[in-house]
């Protein structure tokens, strides 16, 4: 605007001038189109701000850019699951015999065999007993006042080195060792044994003379009457010249069924735990090893020991008869009788576990039949078994 008033101002003075001179009558009209041309050349102009500050430039801040997303982490392969290991093949079922009196694989069958049953001195004066811990099974029992002794049955004592000391027989004894068709064993014996033996033609080799007398001999370490001992060696090198009945008639079957496992599957804790024979009598005790699987047996205070090896007598299955139980009227030893025959009850023990079961005989030339409380078969465990026979009001304590 400013220049504009300056070009205006700048043209009334030459106005003015010329209006002084004496020929601006003549170049009026020439002074008018030039004002005109000048006004129009001026609002021609383009506009410029007299003052005008220039401001800085502010250039707008660029938006950052956003941060790129972290690239997921790759997940991790997976770890190749190991390759299962083969499971172990199975064993092959065995197809070869069994040991009919203890249930293991035998490589040649035995089972035609009559075992040879026994009689054992178990008075604190016959200790160590000798065999014992390879008898296949040991039966415990009552004989006068408050002592024991043993039956023990070997199916084949041919490997056995000495056995004894040998004892005299009681009528359930005879019961016993003919429960098993087996050929008794004896040194002397009761009345009611003896008698027993000659009307049931039971099967015998007794000390006393005779060829049967070849099989025993007297150790001289100990005293007699605790001294009578025999040998596998003997007994396999004259049992074949005494002329008797050594293999069981045809058709014979052993009842006993045996197992891979024959502990109780409801059955209670039995880890340890005593049997006495009798009020006072004496006591032999029990304690279940987890590792071997076997129960380990004491008796008067100690660790029970054969003295073939010097090694704890052990069991896999323990077998408790409760039988009636009494004196014999008019005996003045104090013998007792036994009753094994008809029905009874008592337990089974292995594996750390008891059940009460129920023992049957149905004559004196029956087997044994244990059966469970349900009525169904026992099955022992594979091994050797202990079987003690004690009064019918007695009570053992498992722990």
């Amino acid at each position: 605007m400013q220049k504009i008033k300056n070009i205006i101002d700048s043209i009334t003075y030459k106005i003015q001038a010329i209006v002084k001179h004496r020929q601006f009558k003549r170049i009026l009209p020439l002074v008018l189109i030039a004002v005109v041309a000048a006004a129009t050349f001026a609002t021609c102009q383009p506009y410029e701000p007299i003052y005008e500050p220039e401001l800085p430039i502010v250039e707008p801040e660029p938006e950052p850019e956003p941060e790129p997303e972290p690239e997921p982490e790759p997940e991790p392969e997976p770890e190749p699951e190991p390759e299962p290991e083969p499971e172990p093949e199975p064993e092959p079922e065995w197809e070869g015999p069994w040991h009919p009196l203890t249930g293991v694989a035998i490589e040649e069958d035995i089972s035609h065999i009559r075992p040879l049953a026994i009689v054992i001195d178990n008075l604190r004066t016959a200790l160590p007993q000798r065999g014992v811990s390879q008898a296949d099974i040991i039966y415990e029992f009552l004989v006068e006042g408050s002592i024991t002794r043993m039956l023990a049955i070997f199916q084949d004592p041919t490997d056995v080195d000495v056995i004894g000391a040998v004892r005299s027989a009681r009528l359930y004894t005879v019961d016993i060792a003919q429960s098993y068709d087996a050929i008794f064993v004896f040194s002397g014996g009761s009345p009611g044994a003896n008698s027993a033996i000659r009307s049931r033609s039971i099967t015998h080799i007794v000390d006393g003379g005779g060829r049967g007398a070849r099989i025993f001999y007297r150790d001289r370490n100990r005293r007699a009457p605790h001294n009578l001992m025999t040998s596998g060696e003997l007994i396999s090198r004259h049992l074949p010249d005494l002329d008797l009945r050594l293999e069981h008639e045809d058709g014979y079957e052993r009842a006993l069924t045996f197992v891979d496992d024959g502990t109780p599957e409801y059955g209670n804790p039995a880890m340890d735990f005593s049997i006495m024979f009798g009020p006072n009598a004496k006591t032999t005790s029990f304690t279940f090893n987890e590792e071997t699987g076997l129960y380990y047996l004491r008796q008067y205070g100690s660790n029970y020991i054969d003295g073939n090896n010097d090694q704890q007598v052990a069991v896999t299955n323990v077998l408790i008869l409760k039988m009636a139980t009494s004196g014999i009227p008019g005996d003045n030893a104090g013998r007792l009788q036994i009753t094994t025959t008809g029905t009874g009850t008592g337990y089974f023990v292995n594996g750390g576990k008891y059940i009460p079961i129920h023992w049957s005989r149905e004559d004196n030339s029956a087997q044994f039949v244990y059966t469970l409380e349900d009525g169904s078969e026992l099955e022992l465990g594979r091994g050797q078994t202990y079987i003690a026979l004690i009064r019918a009001n007695m009570n053992v304590e498992f722990l």
